[in-house]
């Protein structure tokens, strides 16, 4: 089905994550032009940039740092004159499990910064920039987590901060977008557990993968393709036009109860 992507600008934060690669082929597959950004993993986005058969920069960015955000919009708009679609992916998960009342402050505030601060700054910019030139449509896709929804022991700063951009930022922002561009839209991806380089390590340990699945009606782990493809048709303006303020879970049905005895999951098949 065409989705009408063809040489729309898209700007893809934290673009050299599994999801984040995974997104930026399947806009280059429309033939989106693209700005992929990264922070620590940039020999690895320029090779990314290479692959791909269509206009591509790469820049890199603190995107806690609120200079260093304004430099990457301005590097986008320098390069097309436009942006129509935001996928704000960029975050952390801290892999250590620490109870709040055993968390650092500093922890909470760097995944604050990280995952909610980092949204905001570049919301922000986006909304700034649509205001300059006016797209006739335009699409934020903020990409959130499971554990916005159903929260998560041991990550409280994780689900705190994915809770606050998934429903907060997308709830609020989809009525003020419409001020400025009439046909904008915000919506958010929630992905539950994804087989990424950020979740590798927990998903290493088979018994966590059991423990995973046990909730979830689908008995395997998602692909980033396959929440790659559900940013994509969110940002679709013809395949997605009348859809806003949505939060659409990537999860394999996942729930906040246990939906399988350990026995029936074989983690090798995940």
């Amino acid at each position: 089905m065409e989705t009408g992507l063809k040489d729309k600008v898209v700007l893809i934060t934290g673009a050299s994550g599994g999801i984040g690669q995974a997104t930026a082929r399947a806009f280059a597959e429309e033939g989106a032009k693209l700005v992929l950004h990264g922070h620590s993993r940039m020999a690895e986005l320029e090779s990314l940039r290479r692959e791909l058969p269509v206009e591509t920069i790469a820049v890199r960015a603190d995107l806690t740092k609120e200079g260093e955000v304004e430099r990457l919009f301005r590097e986008a708009y320098s390069r097309f004159g436009r942006l129509e679609v935001l996928v704000a992916n960029a975050g952390i998960w801290p892999e250590e499990a620490r109870p709040l009342h055993k968390m650092s402050l500093e922890r909470w505030e760097r995944t604050i910064a990280a995952d909610q601060t980092s949204v905001f700054l570049c919301a922000r910019e986006f909304f700034r920039l649509l205001e300059r030139t006016r797209p006739e449509a335009a699409s934020l896709i903020i990409v959130g987590s499971t554990a916005a929804v159903f929260g998560e022991e041991g990550h409280a700063d994780y689900a705190a901060a994915k809770a606050a951009i998934t429903y907060g930022l997308t709830r609020s922002l989809k009525n003020e977008i419409i001020r400025i561009i009439p046909r904008g839209r915000v919506n958010a991806v929630c992905p539950g557990w994804t087989l990424t380089r950020m979740a590798s390590g927990a998903l290493r340990d088979p018994s966590a993968v059991v423990r995973a699945l046990q909730t979830r009606a689908l008995k395997r782990i998602a692909r980033p393709e396959e929440v790659a493809r559900a940013i994509v048709f969110l940002a679709s303006d013809r395949l997605a036009g009348h859809i806003t303020g949505e939060i659409l879970t990537v999860s394999g049905g996942m729930e906040g109860r246990v939906l399988h005895l350990p026995e029936e999951i074989d983690p090798r098949a995940a």
